[in-house]
């Protein structure tokens, strides 16, 4: 196998950070970013009558962090910005912290940040249908934690809680995923251009 072409088959295993040099500060400066990132996307909100949960760019910021930093690092930002909120730096939607009814949707964030980064690792933010299911699959994950804590914090019923926290999001998250589904893949074949 030529070194072309072990480059080639290698370059899936990659997401858009590894291109930056490695090393240990690399890694702590993009993990305390991504938490950075997706703490100012917080402050983007927007209260939605009858929920307790507004629409961020949250969701959209930690889904990028996982997909652009990958499993590890993404994990690791998404866990960092959760733990900073939790113990009072204001970085939750509207300068909020601790933890309340829609902490669920940041546990669930943390989770999928490390799915969407393992899928692109494995190359599933190159193109435009890859990212968008990736991009998906990341709010279902989301939502599946988000919206069963939001009725147990809340004493909401499950009907309830998927008409108060997944309901009135749906076309915000698809208009996220369609915001993703251009940058990243765009990101990709610039960077490919540029070697």
């Amino acid at each position: 196998m030529s070194t072309a072409t072990a480059a080639a088959s290698a370059r899936p295993a990659q997401v858009l950070a590894d291109l930056l040099p490695a090393s240990r500060v690399r890694d702590v400066a993009l993990v305390v970013g991504g938490a950075a990132l997706t703490g100012l996307a917080a402050q983007i909100s927007v209260p939605v009558p009858g929920t307790p949960v507004p629409v961020t760019g949250q969701t959209f910021a930690a889904l990028l962090v996982g997909t652009a930093l990958g499993t590890s690092r993404g994990f690791l930002a998404l866990a960092l910005y959760a733990v900073a909120g939790v113990a009072g730096v204001p970085c939750f939607a509207d300068g909020t912290s601790g933890v309340a009814v829609s902490f669920g949707y940041i546990l669930g964030m943390v989770l999928a940040s490390a799915a969407v980064g393992a899928l692109a690792r494995r190359g599933a933010d190159r193109s435009v249908l890859r990212t968008a299911g990736t991009m998906l699959l990341g709010e279902a994950i989301i939502y599946a934690v988000g919206v069963p804590y939001l009725a147990s914090a809340a004493g909401l019923s499950m009907s309830a809680a998927i008409a108060a926290g997944l309901t009135p999001f749906l076309i915000g998250d698809a208009l996220k995923a369609a915001l993703a589904m251009g940058v990243l893949p765009t990101a990709w074949k610039f960077l490919n251009r540029e070697n």
